[in-house]
C-alpha cells in the first residue's frame, strides 16, 4: 500500500531567490536515502512543499528520512482528490476515525487554503471541518490555545490531511556548504565533529593516521566503521588512511618528549591540509575541545593552527565531554568509539606533556627533524590508502 509523507524544512524557506537550489539538494538527498530501501518511491516538489510517495516499509522509510539533513518534520499524509467540500468533511471525519482509537481529546483545525480559487477561505474551512468532527465524535472538544491534537488540512490541487509530525534532524542539505576534511580518529569526539559540520550542509572527507605495528588492523577497521556511521547522515565519505609510523618514530627519537604530541599534531594537520587542498576542501575539521587533554589547551591549539593555511573548524570546542557523549550516543558512534583499539594519538603519549607550549620552542625542536623527515613525509603522502565509505 502506497504511503505519502509531507517533508517540512526550516532554514531553506528563508533562502530567497536561492531557495530552489537548497530544495533541489534536499530532494536529491531524500532520493539517496530512500534508494537503499526496498520498494519504489517518488519524491515530488510542489508549491513550496516536498512530498515522498512510497510503497516501502513504513518504519524503514521514517528511519531513513530522520537521517536526512535539512528535514525538520516528517508528516504521514492522506492525499485526496478535490471533489467538493462535502466530500472533504467526510474525508476529515474518516481520517480522525482511522487515526485515533480514543476520541477523548481536544483538537484544533489547521486549514490552509493554498488554492485561492477555492470557494471558502481558511477560517471558514476551519469552522466547518471542526463542526463536522465535533458532530461525528461528541467526546472530542475544541481547544484553539493548547490542543492535544492538531489536524492539518492543506487545500491545493489535491487535499492533504495530516496530524502527526515526526521530528527530523534539521540543518542544511548535504553538499550546499562546500567540502571539509575531517581528522578522524578512533575516539568519541571526531565522529561527532564530522556529524555536526555535515549537519550544516558540508560534504565530509576524512583522514585517519595509522601506525602499524603499534596500531592494529582492528583499530583501522574501527575508524572505517565510525566513518560508515557518520556517512549514514553525511553521505559517502572518502577516507584517507595515512601510514604515520615512521614520522612518529622520527619525532619520538629527535624531539623532546613533552612536546611530542604537539609536534605530531602539527604534522598531522600538514598532511590533512595537503589532501584537503588537492580535493578542493575549504577547511579542516577536528574534534578538539578546549582543555580536554594537554594538546587541546588554548596555547596548544594556537601552536597546531600555526602550520595551517586553511581554516580549522572545531564544532565541539566548547562542549563538555558529557555533551559530546550524548550526541555520539544519538548518532550511534559511541559504542564503536569506546572499543579498546588504540589509535596513533594514544601510543606515543609523554608522561608529562607540555600544556602551555611555546611556539618558538616547538619550531626549534622541529629543526632537529630537518633532513630526517622530508622523505618520510613524502612517502606518507604517496602511500596513502583511499577507502570509499558508504
Amino acid at each position: 500500500m502506497k504511503q505519502s509523507f509531507l517533508i517540512k524544512y526550516g532554514e531553506i524557506a528563508i533562502k530567497g531567490k536561492n531557495r530552489y537550489i537548497f530544495e533541489n539538494a534536499l530532494v536529491d538527498q531524500i532520493k539517496f536515502a530512500l534508494a537503499r530501501l526496498d520498494g519504489e518511491f517518488e519524491v515530488t516538489k510542489e508549491q513550496g512543499r516536498i512530498y515522498v510517495h512510497t510503497d516501502g516499509e513504513y518504519e524503514e522509510t521514517i528511519d531513513a528520512l530522520t537521517k536526512v539533513f535539512g528535514i525538520v518534520g516528517i508528516c504521514p499524509t492522506v492525499i485526496k482528490d478535490d471533489t467538493g467540500f462535502e466530500d472533504l468533511k467526510k474525508d476529515v471525519v474518516e481520517f480522525v476515525a482511522r487515526h485515533y482509537e480514543d476520541k477523548n481529546f481536544t483538537f484544533k483545525m489547521m486549514a490552509r487554503r493554498a488554492k485561492k480559487t477555492y470557494p471558502l477561505d481558511s477560517m471558514e474551512v476551519n469552522a466547518a471541518l471542526g463542526e463536522a468532527v465535533l458532530y461525528s465524535f461528541p467526546e472530542t472538544s475544541v481547544d484553539v490555545h493548547d490542543p492535544e491534537v492538531k489536524i492539518f488540512v492543506e487545500i491545493r490541487d489535491k487535499i492533504y490531511i495530516y496530524s502527526d509530525e515526526i521530528k527530523g534532524p534539521g540543518g542544511m542539505p548535504t553538499g550546499t556548504s562546500g567540502k571539509g576534511m575531517l581528522l578522524l580518529s578512533g575516539g568519541i569526539d571526531s565522529p561527532v565533529a564530522g556529524y555536526m559540520v555535515a549537519k550544516r550542509g558540508v560534504t565530509i572527507e576524512a583522514v585517519y593516521f595509522h601506525a602499524p605495528p603499534y596500531t592494529s588492523e582492528r583499530a583501522k577497521q574501527k575508524v572505517v566503521d565510525l566513518a560508515k556511521k557518520v556517512a549514514v547522515y553525511a553521505g559517502p565519505i572518502k577516507l584517507y588512511v595515512v601510514n604515520f609510523t615512521d614520522i612518529q618514530l622520527a619525532i619520538y627519537e629527535n624531539c623532546p618528549h613533552e612536546e611530542l604530541t604537539i609536534i605530531m599534531r602539527r604534522y598531522m594537520m600538514m598532511i590533512a591540509e595537503h589532501f584537503a587542498k588537492a580535493d578542493g576542501c575549504l577547511g579542516l575539521i577536528t574534534g578538539e575541545s578546549i582543555g580536554q587533554v594537554a594538546s587541546q589547551t588554548m596555547q596548544s591549539l594556537m601552536c597546531t593552527n600555526e602550520v595551517c593555511e586553511l581554516p580549522v573548524f572545531r564544532p565541539v570546542i566548547a562542549f563538555d565531554k558529557n555533551d559530546i557523549i550524548a550526541i555520539s550516543e544519538k548518532i550511534d558512534t559511541y559504542e564503536t568509539s569506546i572499543l579498546p583499539y588504540e589509535d596513533c594519538c594514544t601510543i606515543f603519549v609523554a608522561k608529562h606533556p607540555v600544556t602551555k607550549p611555546n611556539l618558538k620552542s616547538i619550531k626549534k625542536s622541529e629543526k632537529k627533524l630537518e633532513g630526517k623527515v622530508e622523505d618520510l613525509f613524502k612517502e606518507a603522502l604517496e602511500t596513502v590508502e583511499v577507502i570509499e565509505v558508504k
